[in-house]
């Protein structure tokens, strides 16, 4: 089990009853990210949290890898409608059906992606052009929702047929898996620390 520091200063998680948040942000949060399991279970919990709040998401992370056969991308694709509705009555996801079916879809998208780039990390990847852009931020209030970054990804993820990728979601995402650091330069990571 994960020991949580509570002298250390982070981006978010900080104070009690925040352990599952810090231990995201000290373990997982702007870690660079290359497989495509993890991208793409890491797409799908940025889906799910729209309009909702992070921790709550994180807390139904172990519902989201049962339900989605561990974020296996083939199996999910085989998916039935059927096998969605019936997770709608999961109370270890969030039960909302257009979330829910984004999964196989995006999933579909995903494969197509990887036959065209070899892996979703490849394609991934070359917005940044392989190195994760390093920004420093003084306090989560300087950080913007969304960037010229995001703002391509999720144009072009959603050209190409997934849901639940606006920029916001992507903005998200990439600062989560690597892309983008964004740790603040109060935070004990602050690129890369440790």
């Amino acid at each position: 089990m994960f020991e949580i520091d509570a002298s250390k200063m982070r981006c978010f998680g900080n104070g009690a009853g925040h352990d599952v948040l810090a231990a995201y942000h000290d373990i997982e949060w702007g870690v660079p990210v290359h497989d495509d399991r993890l991208l793409f279970e890491m797409l799908t919990l940025e889906g799910a949290q729209a309009g909702l709040n992070w921790e709550i998401v994180l807390k139904k992370r172990a519902g989201y890898k049962a339900a989605f056969h561990d974020f296996d991308l083939h199996k999910v694709i085989a998916m039935t409608d059927a096998e969605l509705e019936a997770l709608r009555g999961n109370k270890d996801i969030i039960r909302n059906r257009l979330k829910i079916y984004s999964v196989r879809k995006n999933a579909i998208v995903m494969a197509k992606i990887q036959s065209e780039y070899g892996s979703f990390a490849s394609y991934l990847w070359q917005f940044v052009d392989g190195k994760p852009i390093k920004n420093s931020f003084a306090s989560l209030d300087d950080m913007p929702a969304t960037t010229p970054l995001s703002d391509t990804i999720s144009k072009d993820l959603k050209k190409r047929g997934m849901s639940f990728v606006g920029s916001t979601i992507i903005y998200a995402f990439i600062q989560g898996v690597g892309l983008v650091d964004d740790h603040m330069t109060t935070c004990w990571r602050y690129h890369g620390s440790r």
